[in-house]
């Protein structure tokens, strides 16, 4: 793995974090917890539709990166071909499925005491047209990863996260109306999309073949869904289970009460920057690896391990003390002080989350998605059960153990079955 782009990957997670380090507190202020909650929401559902990929952006990583390992560069062209239209096609499926829920009074699901269900249904139409973008950016991505495109990759994503926070920000200076803070998020999500697929036809134009278009193919989509399927799976139940939590939270206790979960989630979670880039950058390597030298794969994926195991464990430790002053310090007067405890409780979650998705990478690189995809959706009803369950008798703090449970189970899970795998 170069330690350039290790660099430039966390160096695109890190930008957005210092945006929203300065323009969240503000955001918290000028909209008020409740419309705060509504945009947590926003973000949280457009992120989701990153499952709408289907998975390709995934399987086309892992092809791509063995036909250039192979010499088949010729091939690679229908590859991309085939992965844009199945995106493009789920993108637009799910962005029916959003908008027809929006029409059928789905935001009525929300309790709210001054933002209106038109406004809600309004925002939902908005974040509906975002996804065929989102969905497809997935796949024009994962070719980039392919090539080992991280420096621009980064770039886009810094940009992207900048946006994301930033936008809605601005935005908030004329006006909290909520679909005018989402629009800037679906705005960003098309233009994301025309630039990583610019950079994709450039990998292309990179083999020196002078390929720049390919065509649909049967056989290809075939063998991307057969691997692409689990991911699917496992990237429909996934962010259910990562977003299940401020759901649940607005239905059953308030939307305002999203903001007292949501402040220190983001705080901490963003702690798993290092571990983020060191899987993306290490899985198209190890699947060349794992296929290749199979003798050497052991080695390189637990020295990695060792490294993010060491390093999380300091920064876990270190958020433990330091959030007791910088949350006041960040969103000042409109901290709820039940914040901070929720914040250390995700602390021991955050560490185990991160060994985890080391073991993740490692199943999918050996080509075992169905492993994480079934352990998924054994863990969602168990996961929305304990919330349900610890949400009506412990409030916000009950959601925070909760997820903290499910990801001590999901590592456990994940480095037993990626050791117990063989290629």
């Amino acid at each position: 793995m170069r330690l350039s782009n290790l660099a430039w990957n966390a160096g695109g997670l890190m930008l957005p974090l210092g945006v929203a380090a300065l323009t969240v507190p503000q955001l918290l202020e000028r909209l008020g917890p409740e419309r705060f909650g509504l945009l947590a929401l926003a973000w949280g559902l457009i992120g989701y539709a990153g499952a709408m990929d289907l998975g390709i952006g995934r399987a086309l990583t892992q092809r791509v990166a063995g036909l250039r390992g192979i010499g088949e560069l010729r091939s690679i062209p229908d590859v991309l071909a085939t992965a844009g239209r199945i995106t493009l096609l789920a993108g637009l499926s799910g962005g029916v499925l959003i908008a027809a829920a929006a029409a059928l009074g789905a935001g009525a699901w929300v309790r709210t005491d001054s933002t209106s269900i038109c406004e809600i249904r309004n925002a939902m139409l908005l974040l509906a047209v975002a996804l065929p973008a989102q969905a497809m950016t997935a796949t024009y991505r994962g070719m980039n990863e392919a090539f080992l495109n991280f420096r621009e990759i980064s770039l886009l994503r810094a940009g992207l996260g900048v946006i994301n926070f930033g936008g809605p920000f601005l935005v908030s200076l004329l006006t909290s109306q909520l679909p005018w803070l989402v629009s800037t998020l679906v705005i960003s999500r098309w233009l994301a999309l025309l630039m990583f697929r610019r950079l994709a036809i450039g990998c292309l134009l990179s083999t020196g073949d002078g390929v720049q278009r390919g065509s649909y193919s049967k056989r290809v989509a075939a063998s991307l869904l057969s691997f692409g399927g689990w991911v699917t799976l496992s990237g429909i139940v996934s962010p259910v289970l990562v977003h299940a939590d401020r759901f649940l939270i607005a239905s059953a206790i308030s939307a305002a009460a999203v903001s007292i979960y949501v402040l220190p989630y983001e705080v901490v979670v963003q702690s798993l920057i290092l571990a983020g880039a060191v899987s993306s950058v290490m899985f198209p390597g190890l699947s060349q690896l794992i296929q290749e030298r199979p003798d050497q794969w052991q080695s390189y994926f637990n020295k990695w391990l060792r490294r993010i195991a060491g390093s999380m464990a300091v920064v876990c430790t270190a958020l433990l003390f330091i959030l007791p002053v910088l949350l006041p310090l960040w969103v000042k007067a409109a901290l709820q002080p039940e914040s901070v405890v929720i914040g250390q409780v995700l602390c021991l979650g955050v560490f185990a989350n991160a060994i985890g998705s080391m073991f993740y990478a490692l199943l999918h690189a050996k080509g075992r998605a169905d492993i994480t995809a079934k352990l998924h959706v054994v863990e969602l009803p168990i996961f929305i059960f304990a919330l349900v369950f610890l949400i009506s008798n412990y409030g916000v703090l009950g959601a925070a153990w909760a997820w903290v449970g499910r990801m001590v189970v999901d590592a456990i899970l994940l480095a037993v079955c990626a050791r117990a795998c063989r290629v």
